[in-house]
């Protein structure tokens, strides 16, 4: 058994009439309270006023309570576009819009934001996170807490801890020694902590240094004992796996109703294996956050209304605007429409778009701009063509709700039925979608034998097609009535997110004819099991063609020989990011290269745009004109595209992780387990530390990013020469905007140490600003420096006596200006 420190007791702040709530419970209730009632909500306990706490998933959107395109979610672009901003008061605004959607929605607390670290780039959920660099992702960590809280819902930043890879990731042990995790992997929870007072934390699948998240020493030193937590510890869904996590400051297991604790926690306190204070401490947790959340009779919320609201549809434009990242212009950006007749549009992804990563943080929009639909849109009177190019696409990919059409009421959409063993009808829903998803409801999953998926779908052209099914278990599908494939999917490895969230798939065959429908129905088997028990997912539509991937790009150079200009989309897809596995290789799915390298080969003024979430590989980046990259840009991606492309807005974005030449030079790249074992043995050394200490050139490095304006740099000065461990140093930098137009720019400052006796980075961000100018305007960056940049931990933090040097500049990599400052003891 783990040797523990007993909990704390209920801390002496407690509000009293908290602990008088609390003495009206039983034991049972109490312990009732500590696991939820059902995979989203907490227990209500009606006789001391508390209603249910309703969470949901984040961090890039809210979905709510169902996972239903009749509710439509603001689907805002992905962290790492965030993160790429270098702006606090976008990702306070972003945090704000969460709010707002989940107050719109009746969600009390959103699961997110997620503040691992980019540790390798082949990391599943890279997309989802903000940065390599702990100074980055904190104080945008810091910000975007902020902005959820000041609108009355609590924040839950996650995965505490070392939690930066998906490969076995519910058993795998991370090795890490405590410098590590003090200097990088713990400072951005510290900062959401300590300055946005975080009301909520999740604690992860995985072990560190033999214990696993939910039973580990961690969650009270240093969150409780140090920063002064005073929030719940919720657990990631399933994490808690025994009782002796009762032990621990881990205050709520999730999901519910049946988890390890219930009767067996209750059994526990009475034989004395688990102090009743323990469970004391964690209900009265617990109903502090209802409190906050207006849960509670009697209690005041934090927030009774949201105070900071806008609109969220402009915000996603601009946003995706502000993280996008111009990292190569030959000139050639930004395009006058007036001066544009013919554009060739090319790529699988300008058409099916990814505007965000795969897995639990997936939201419902209402409605997705497409690369190519805002091209369309900001240039009414150019000769817009589209060709494919090569297939991105893997699986199945879901019917166009404009396609379909409804048998049981002729609208646009499906009719569901869920059937019995005998074929009786138990329960049915007319759907606008055919990707589909249930977590409880009303659907009777586990009564059910059969689901049945029904609709009239209209081909848009001649030719054969794949209709086909995505979903672990028997299906079986029919055309005009005809049983055309009966197949067994079995899932893929052993991660049970990612067999229901990213399932194989089963097709057949089907010759269309443009404007003809057809009648398709899918069967599934509902009585045998599932990825998750009590939980259904099955998406229904057409699996891409992949005969011929040469007419595919001859049909592109085609199109890009006879245009003005050409822009290639290129990127990933839903099988390479995702939550529940890592990437094996960093090169773009299918024939991409090929494609952009033929492209460009015919039409010099080919434009690059990269739909990934995280890095890949350009072996062809210095053969075109301008390589912007824009992540998983949210639901207004297409506008935001184009308003970029057309110079009606500047690009903001500054790479917030270095980007590779090839796959071979990443410094740190290992996800997989080794015995179970993944050892962090780079220790504080990752992301462009890691670059730099290794002395290998990126194709991008950190911190790079062009605008459409030029800047000058002058004047370093500090306002302190001397830095002691209480006192914050502020930077400033002069700047002059000495292009034509507007522009944005990220000073960026660095410190370096190269005498000492410490094992440091060769440099390392110690802080930044964003300034804004018009043309010919001189502005000053102020950049505050927290004297903790100078400090490394040694059981405490320890701050070397000497000089260090600060180094200013616009990347890691273009750092003109310098200056010394001495830190003291």
């Amino acid at each position: 058994m783990t040797q523990t420190t007993p909990t704390p007791p209920v801390t002496a702040g407690t509000d009293a009439r908290l602990v008088d709530l609390l003495e009206q419970l039983s034991l049972e209730e109490k312990v009732l309270l500590l696991t939820g009632h059902d995979f989203w909500a907490t227990w209500p306990i009606e006789k001391i006023g508390l209603r249910r706490i309703l969470v949901s998933d984040g961090p890039s959107g809210v979905r709510g309570e169902v996972w239903d395109e009749r509710s439509p979610s603001l689907n805002l672009p992905s962290a790492t576009a965030l993160g790429s901003s270098w702006d606090p008061s976008i990702a306070r605004r972003y945090g704000n819009v969460a709010a707002v959607e989940a107050r719109r929605k009746g969600v009390d607390v959103v699961l997110g934001p997620t503040i691992n670290l980019h540790r390798s780039p082949l990391g599943g959920r890279h997309f989802e996170c903000f940065s390599e660099d702990p100074i980055l992702t904190s104080t945008l960590a810091a910000a975007y807490v902020s902005g959820v809280q000041e609108n009355g819902v609590g924040a839950t930043p996650k995965h505490y801890i070392a939690n930066d890879f998906e490969t076995d990731r519910f058993t795998v042990d991370v090795k890490v020694d405590d410098r590590t995790l003090r200097e990088l992997y713990l400072l951005a929870f510290e900062k959401a902590v300590s300055e946005s007072h975080a009301w909520l934390i999740m604690s992860s699948y995985n072990s560190i240094n033999g214990a696993t998240a939910t039973e580990n020493e961690l969650l009270e030193t240093p969150l409780n004992s140090e920063w002064g937590f005073d929030g719940v510890v919720v657990s990631d869904w399933t994490a808690v796996r025994s009782v002796e996590s009762a032990k621990h400051s881990q205050d709520l297991v999730m999901p519910g109703p049946a988890g390890p604790w219930g009767d067996a926690l209750v059994g526990a306190v009475r034989a004395g294996e688990v102090d009743e204070s323990a469970v004391d401490r964690k209900v009265l947790r617990i109903l502090t956050l209802a409190a906050r959340v207006g849960a509670l009779e009697g209690f005041e919320p934090a927030v009774a209304a949201p105070v900071r609201v806008e609109d969220g549809i402009a915000f996603v434009r601009e946003a995706e605007i502000a993280g996008s990242v111009l990292v190569r212009n030959t000139g050639e950006l930004p395009w006058s429409a007036d001066m544009l007749s013919r554009v060739a549009v090319i790529g699988d992804n300008a058409r099916h778009a990814r505007t965000q990563g795969g897995g639990s943080a997936t939201v419902l929009p209402e409605k997705i701009v497409t690369p190519l639909d805002g091209i369309r849109s900001a240039l009414p009177n150019a000769e817009i063509s589209y060709s494919t190019g090569a297939v991105v696409q893997e699986g199945i990919s879901e019917f166009p709700l404009d396609s379909m059409t409804n048998p049981s009421n002729g609208q646009p959409g499906a009719l569901v039925r869920f059937l019995d063993a005998d074929g009786a009808e138990l329960f049915r829903e007319d759907r606008l979608a055919s990707a589909l998803i249930w977590f409880g409801g009303d659907a009777p999953i586990t009564r059910s034998s059969v689901l049945e998926f029904s609709t009239r779908y209209l081909p848009e052209e001649s030719g054969d097609i794949l209709v086909g099914f995505a979903a672990v278990g028997v299906g079986r599908i029919y055309i005009d009535g005809e049983l055309v494939r009966e197949a067994t999917v079995e899932s893929v490895g052993t991660d049970l997110g990612a067999a229901f969230l990213a399932p194989p798939s089963a097709s057949a065959p089907v010759a269309v004819r443009a404007g003809e429908p057809i009648e398709i129905k899918v069967e599934f088997d509902t009585s045998g099991p599932t990825a998750l028990d009590g939980v259904l997912g099955i998406t229904i539509g057409i699996e891409p063609d992949r005969s011929n991937p040469d007419a595919l790009i001859a049909e592109a150079v085609a199109a890009a020989r006879e245009a003005d200009v050409a822009v290639v989309v290129v990127g990933t897809n839903a099988k390479v990011e995702s939550e529940g596995y890592d990437r094996d290789s960093l090169v773009l799915p299918g024939r991409q290269d090929e494609l952009v390298a033929a492209v460009a080969a015919v039409n010099p003024r080919t434009v690059v745009v990269v739909n990934s979430g995280s890095p890949v590989l350009l072996p062809w980046r210095n053969d075109v004109a301008a390589v912007l990259l824009t992540w998983f840009g949210g639901q207004e991606y297409g506008d935001a595209l184009a308003d970029i492309l057309l110079g009606l807005a500047e690009p903001g974005g500054r790479l917030p992780t270095t980007w590779p030449v090839a796959q071979e030079d990443v410094p740190v790249l290992d996800v997989t387990p080794k015995d179970g074992i993944v050892r962090y043995e780079e220790g504080i050394h990752i992301g462009y530390r890691a670059w730099l200490k290794a002395g290998t050139e990126p194709a991008y490095p950190f911190g790079h990013g062009l605008g459409y304006t030029t800047w000058e740099l002058t004047d370093l000065t500090i306002d302190s020469p001397t830095v002691t461990s209480e006192i914050e140093l502020t930077a400033s930098v002069r700047l002059t905007n000495t292009g034509e137009r507007v522009g944005k720019q990220v000073v960026q400052v660095y410190a370096s140490r190269p005498d000492s006796s410490i094992d440091r980075p060769v440099r390392w961000l110690v802080g930044y600003a964003a300034v804004s100018a018009e043309a010919g305007q001189s502005v000053t960056a102020t950049v505050t420096i927290p004297a903790r940049s100078f400090a490394d931990w040694q059981d405490g933090w320890h701050y070397e006596p000497g000089v260090f040097q600060l180094f200013a500049g616009t990347s890691v990599a273009d750092l003109p200006l310098g200056t010394t400052v001495e830190v003291t003891a």
